[in-house]
């Protein structure tokens, strides 16, 4: 502040602009930059660190090492919708069970799909329930993925799967996951009476932070920018408010680049023919120009929102949307028509609903002969539906 007599006046000093050094863009014509960037968003491709599901591994670390303190066994039950991170978070937590206590636990991790699932269900009986085990026994972890596929109609392979627990000398510790979230309100009540329930840890959708903050930290690790932040955002969006599953997520991203590569060479072939052009198209050549001198090396909101609606295409909606006016004014009828508990009707009933719709909508109905045909081409179209479908 600088005082004159009675006057104050302040002085601002001028405001420092901290810049954050940006990573350079990459170059989608690089076949090796392409192949580390598909690779870093592919599925297979697993993190060091799994975010967004600390909470989860916490929940499963502290069971399984409560367990093997009071060598005892236990079970678990982790259920999730697919793409949750079941799987990846089971990963990192035997990991660190092994980093934990090396000498006293044994992994032993079936197939995901067996056609003779109890045969090594056999063997694990034969091995916790005949005799007490000697204090040096090592506790054995059993980790069965895919828990779906050993749901029959008895569900016996199921009820005795978790019941090794439960046997008096049991030193098993089993987790199940499966995809299914209501497979445990079918099995947990016989299993409750079976005094074998196990403890459920269920993996929620992704959130469209969640999305985003896993998509950021798969591409932080490259030494280029490949992803406008908004076109990412847009993708977190509509994944999370869809099914929030990660890995539409990933599939999403490594589409929109493919739709990059796709623009970027009609881009291309746009520009050489208006430069081929320019003498007759002269006050268009510098908004031509400043086109496609845009950032054409990176994946853009556009990409992005082309690449959505690809993942996203519905069959049904197609067919639905390529149908003439009147046949969608009558499958809107149908619709009105079964809304409620009917089951059946007549093609006259039908037409009464359909001339109600039209008249509505300020659209001049069909005579009832147009409207029976109308019909059969719907049946017609929905055999085709149905057979695209089966093969």
């Amino acid at each position: 502040g600088v005082c004159n007599g009675s006057e104050v006046r302040l002085v601002k000093s001028p405001r420092k602009r901290i810049a954050f050094p940006e990573k350079p863009k990459w170059n989608p014509k690089d076949s090796a930059q392409m192949s580390i960037v598909k690779e870093a968003l592919h599925v297979s491709s697993a993190p060091l660190a799994i975010v967004c599901r600390e909470d989860e591994q916490k929940r499963v670390f502290e069971f399984c090492k409560t367990s093997i303190e009071e060598e005892r066994g236990g079970s678990l039950y982790v259920c999730g919708c697919p793409g949750t991170g079941k799987t990846l978070s089971m990963e990192k937590v035997m990991q660190n069970l092994l980093d934990w206590v090396k000498e006293m636990l044994e992994v032993y991790q079936p197939l995901k799909k067996v056609n003779r699932a109890s045969s090594a269900l056999h063997h694990l009986q034969k091995l916790f329930s005949q005799k007490k085990q000697s204090s040096t026994e090592k506790m054995m972890l059993i980790v069965a993925d895919e828990l779906d596929y050993l749901s029959t109609k008895d569900r016996f392979v199921l009820h005795d799967l978790f019941m090794l627990t439960s046997f008096p000398f049991s030193r098993c510790i089993l987790i199940g996951i499966a995809n299914a979230l209501d497979l445990a309100d079918r099995f947990l009540p016989k299993l409750q009476a079976l005094n074998c329930k196990p403890v459920v840890v269920t993996f929620r959708a992704y959130s469209k932070d969640q999305i985003l903050g896993i998509l950021r930290q798969r591409l932080a690790a490259l030494s280029f920018d490949v992803f406008n932040p908004q076109a990412l955002e847009l993708c977190a969006r509509k994944v999370a408010a869809a099914s929030g599953d990660m890995r539409k997520a990933l599939c999403v991203c490594r589409s929109a680049i493919e739709m990059l590569e796709e623009l970027r060479d009609a881009s291309s072939t746009m520009n050489f023919l208006q430069q081929e052009n320019t003498s007759l198209a002269q006050p268009n050549s510098s908004a031509a120009e400043c086109f496609v001198k845009r950032e054409n090396n990176i994946v853009r909101v556009d990409h992005m929102a082309l690449a959505l609606a690809r993942t996203f295409k519905s069959t049904i909606v197609d067919i639905i949307q390529s149908l003439p006016q009147h046949q969608q004014i009558v499958l809107c009828s149908m619709v009105k028509l079964f809304r409620g508990s009917k089951n059946y009707t007549t093609v006259g009933e039908l037409n009464r609903f359909y001339i109600e719709l039209c008249k509505s909508s300020h659209i001049p109905p069909a005579g009832f002969l147009e409207t029976s045909n109308m019909c059969r081409v719907l049946s017609a179209q929905l055999n085709r539906f149905c057979v695209l479908l089966i093969l």
